[in-house]
């Protein structure tokens, strides 16, 4: 009998790029600006985490706003996790005509020195990070600015030898890095502990979130 090896514990993730992120991202970052220039009117009022110098976050009804270039994300995203939904799961086409989605759904512009603190998200069971600009990065932070996900075997790499240190993936140890280009779509289970790194550029990075949990209507 050969050998037979299996990921037994593996991490779904899911990325998708959308096909006309240019024109998109053009309108996405005008009208997200302007937003956030209106200051309280838009922003946050209760984060959960503490918010970091040179981050804005926005309160969590972004997908429900009427301008056409939230709605053409928002199909963009939903078809994205409808599928990745629909493959990890085994659910038949009328299983999906019958999930009922739930969300927050929010913006990040992140100006130099802003971060977010490592977190998970808790009453959701899936997340989700669109790019609208990933800002310049310098020459010397090659790190400025990237979405970081931390391995959850927590106790993968407390003892490391020859036999271990060179695991490939998915079995690898360590964090998983994500260093966006416009439109790219990133979409991964809410438990997973993540972070983003500080950002040095001069412009700015903007990225659009959303957290989703679900319900199942009767047959």
């Amino acid at each position: 009998m050969a050998l037979e090896i299996n990921p037994m514990f593996a991490v779904p993730f899911g990325q998708d790029q959308h096909p006309d992120a240019e024109t998109l991202n053009a309108e996405l970052k005008a009208l997200l600006l302007a937003r956030e220039n209106q200051g309280a009117r838009y922003a946050n009022p209760a984060p959960s985490l503490k918010q970091q110098h040179g981050v804005f976050e926005s309160d969590f009804n972004l997908f429900a706003w009427p301008e056409a270039c939230i709605q053409q994300l928002r199909q963009f995203c939903w078809g994205a996790l409808g599928r990745m939904i629909q493959e990890s799961n085994g659910y038949s086409a009328e299983e999906m005509q019958r999930l009922q989605i739930f969300s927050h759904t929010w913006f990040h512009v992140t100006r130099h020195g802003g971060f977010t603190i490592l977190h998970t998200h808790p009453m959701a069971s899936w997340s989700g990070v669109y790019c609208v600009a990933p800002g310049r990065t310098p020459d010397d932070r090659p790190e400025s600015g990237v979405l970081r996900f931390h391995n959850p075997h927590h106790y993968s790499n407390y003892f490391l030898d020859a036999g271990n240190a060179r695991l490939r993936a998915p079995y690898h140890h360590g964090t998983w890095n994500v260093r966006f280009q416009p439109g790219q779509l990133v979409l991964f289970p809410s438990w997973l502990q993540h972070e983003v790194m500080p950002f040095y550029g001069d412009d700015e990075r903007i990225t659009i979130a959303f957290n989703c949990w679900f319900g199942m209507k009767e047959g």
